[in-house]
């Protein structure tokens, strides 16, 4: 049987800005989804994914968005709809989960409260009803505890959590079109595997439609029905998903496809969309001697970090009148780090990744045992000691935007670092060795005068690398440095890194949920669960041969593609 469309949108025209000076985001694009379909749209940031989203759900900006174009749904052109007929379709038969649940849910408002609000805004349900409901629902996506957890306030649960109480919210009207803007994208591989089958599930029993936005291909492949690949505002590619991911005809497409690390090869360098596109990418693979030959340059050498039984406890309040309960983040941790090693730091969201993170940095103090660097127990080191210490022992944040300083410009940010750990002789000497710098991790000098809010996420990426190098630290900890970053942009960090590596003699900490990433850069690697060591060792072996369960979980828990 023949599916129907569900909503076609025809010659979509999208531009920002006012009369005098408008930017086009969107050129004419047009495709429909069917009922009951699972539609995967993928593509760099830029491509206008998330604007072709916002414009399906009537949320583009009215006084500086201009529309143009058909966006058809069961015989209602949206495009010419009133805000007030467009509030009682939005969350009732169009549904949206977005990319970041902390900004989307209110801070102020219990979780459950705001699931139930919506069951009494549109199905007119008693408070009494909508809070089973809301129960019910968190049953159904999977929530633990879901009488406890309707009483907390989105700061008070996990990412995952959160991103399920979105799903819950979404569903609760049962809607005819859900869409799914990058979902799992701050997700560690097997929460992301959960809400991937979830999605799947929901799909299957209401029978709704999906379109599902995200720049890691192999995700979608193993969701998608078809598929949609875009490219600076326009369709350039379309198909079902084993045309496009076997029998790809774009050459954009073939190289969006070509940027992800494989798992059964290393490079020593990743293709990018430019260096296809250029045809300057050459692949030239790591041989076992080869990696040999290094690791045995590497583990020769004294370690330059000791990480003896070291432990972090936290204390939490359950109650007025109850003990406090302790969790440990981090237990009985020990492992060493030798110069210009990449030591590769995986494990679920809570295993004690980023704590152990921050506690090398001195950033938290441990509960006991020790931290040697060079040698010397920085445990034991004075506030004083500890701010020399930082120029040696850096760090590469997550999100670069929210590390820099929005009043300031780019090369102001990197020579207010110099000037704090006496580095340069003079202004003149710092900003011509930023400007250099700059052209080092691939962004001219015309980037010194802008402002963190001119950039992309990879272009501040790239300033975020370019600050930590002006220091010329030994040690630099990556804590998901380039989970935020879509598929071509992370290929080029990931190539940066490596290349810094080489040229400054740096040694990398790589903390990352996205396996296939560590082990492209990894040499060792550590597997954490619930604050301990799980398993440790050559990187490529743990891959190859896990010997504990968990860590077979982990890697069963990648997605593969087709």
């Amino acid at each position: 049987m023949k599916k129907e469309p569900l909503i076609t949108i025809k010659n979509l025209l999208v531009s920002f800005g006012n009369k005098k000076s408008k930017t086009e985001v969107l050129h004419h694009i047009s495709f429909t989804v069917l009922q009951n379909e699972v539609l995967g749209i993928v593509g760099e940031s830029g491509s206008g994914k998330s604007v072709t989203s916002l414009a399906l759900m009537g949320l583009l900006p009215k006084k500086t968005s201009h529309l143009s174009g058909d966006i058809l749904f069961e015989n209602k052109n949206l495009a010419f709809l009133k805000e007030t007929d467009y509030r009682k379709l939005r969350g009732n038969e169009i549904s949206m989960i977005f990319q970041e649940p902390m900004s989307a849910l209110n801070p102020s408002i219990k979780c459950g409260e705001q699931v139930s609000e919506m069951l009494q805004l549109h199905k007119k349900m008693s408070s009494s009803d909508a809070k089973k409901e809301t129960l019910s629902l968190f049953e159904k996506v999977k929530l633990p505890q879901p009488k406890e957890l309707y009483h907390r306030y989105p700061h008070q649960i996990s990412g995952g959590q959160m991103q399920r109480v979105m799903i819950a919210m979404a569903i609760s009207c049962k809607p005819k079109l859900l869409i799914a803007d990058e979902p799992t994208t701050a997700l560690d591989v097997t929460v992301q595997k959960e809400i991937l089958q979830l999605l799947k599930e929901l799909q299957k029993e209401t029978g709704m439609s999906l379109i599902f936005i995200s720049h890691d291909l192999a995700l979608v492949s193993e969701i998608a029905d078809r598929v949609l690949v875009m490219h600076k505002g326009i369709v350039v590619e379309e198909g079902s998903v084993f045309e496009i991911f076997k029998l790809p005809k774009q050459e954009y497409t073939k190289a969006l496809l070509a940027s992800r690390p494989p798992l059964d090869k290393r490079f020593e360098k990743l293709p990018t969309i430019a260096s296809l596109a250029d045809k300057s990418f050459t692949p030239k693979e790591i041989t076992l001697s080869q990696r040999a030959f290094q690791h045995k340059q590497i583990y020769l050498q004294k370690p330059i970090l000791e990480i003896k039984n070291l432990e972090k406890e936290y204390f939490q309040n359950t109650g007025l009148f109850t003990k406090k309960r302790s969790i440990k983040a981090v237990n009985k941790v020990s492992f060493s780090v030798f110069e210009g090693e990449t030591l590769g730091l995986v494990g679920e969201s809570g295993c004690g990744k980023s704590t152990l993170g921050k506690v090398i940095l001195q950033l938290e103090k441990a509960t006991a045992g020790s931290v040697y660097f060079k040698g010397k127990d920085i445990t034991k080191l004075s506030n004083t000691e500890i701010k020399k210490l930082r120029k040696d022992i850096q760090l590469i944040f997550q999100d670069p935007y929210s590390s820099l300083n929005p009043r300031l410009t780019i090369g102001q940010a990197i020579v207010e670092v110099m000037k704090v750990h006496n580095i340069g002789t003079s202004k003149k000497h710092r900003e011509d060795k930023v400007a250099k710098l700059l052209q080092k991790v691939g962004l001219d000098e015309n980037y010194f005068n802008r402002y963190p809010h001119e950039l992309s996420g990879g272009q501040r990426q790239r300033v975020g690398i370019a600050r930590t190098i002006a220091l010329e630290p030994k040690l630099v900890i990556c804590d998901e440095s380039v989970s935020a970053l879509d598929i071509s942009v992370q290929a080029q960090v990931l190539n940066l890194l490596n290349e810094l590596k080489d040229d400054f003699g740096f040694t990398y900490i790589f903390i990352s949920h996205d396996l296939a990433v560590v082990k492209f850069m990894a040499d060792q690697l550590i597997v954490m669960n619930e604050g301990k060591i799980e398993e440790i060792g050559d990187a490529d072996e743990i891959y190859a041969n896990p010997s504990k369960e968990y860590t077979k979980k982990l890697i069963e828990a990648i997605p593969k593609g087709i």
